[in-house]
């Protein structure tokens, strides 16, 4: 697998995690209870899985070698700044669903969760379609040979045989505690 494909198949981890979060902002919306407990659960795999790992990838290896080649350097200046203010509401979202919240902490929740979600959509567009195709561009095809085996290395390292499969089995844990699951509920009526 090239590295543009293994991080576009990590959006898809990133995509139905927003979608988790907009079930949160659902819920809370309608004025349900608050599912803290998925939330976090959410949140710990964007902290540990998108921004410790997938953006650490992005940051070392493909802004860097854009820049150098002089490309997209406006738009990787923005999606760094991106990464940074994603972090930001990451922990405040972790600090928020660590225990049961408040109607006033559950109003900030969900303008942190839309927050999150407003800024990703189209930051991970961006890059599946200008950034990544740019980078295989610009990064030789014995070095992009390299690149695919280090991330796969590192993937594994950090999250062990199962690497990518297991984040995507605990997302889906998540999803199935939160009713979202099942594919054809997404499905309008005809």
């Amino acid at each position: 697998m090239t590295p543009p494909e293994d991080l576009m198949r990590e959006h898809g981890v990133l995509k139905r995690i927003l979608l988790v979060y907009r079930e949160g902002i659902r819920r809370i919306e309608a004025g349900e209870r608050t599912p803290a407990q998925p939330l976090n659960a959410a949140a710990r795999i964007i902290r540990g899985f998108i921004e410790d790992y997938h953006e650490h990838l992005e940051e070392k290896y493909v802004f860097p070698r854009l820049c150098e080649a002089g490309r997209l350097t406006g738009t990787v200046s923005v999606l760094l700044l991106q990464h940074r203010r994603g972090r930001a509401l990451t922990g405040r979202i972790l600090t928020a669903t660590r225990h049961a919240t408040g109607a006033g902490a559950a109003h900030t929740l969900v303008a942190d969760m839309a927050a999150f979600v407003r800024m990703y959509e189209p930051h991970e567009a961006r890059e599946d379609t200008v950034v990544f195709p740019a980078f295989r561009e610009v990064v030789p095809a014995k070095e992009f040979l390299r690149l695919a085996e280090l991330f796969e290395d590192v993937e594994h390292r950090r999250f062990g045989p199962r690497g990518f499969e297991g984040v995507v089995g605990q997302v889906a844990d998540i999803e199935k505690a939160l009713g979202i699951y099942d594919l054809s509920r997404f499905t309008p009526a005809g």
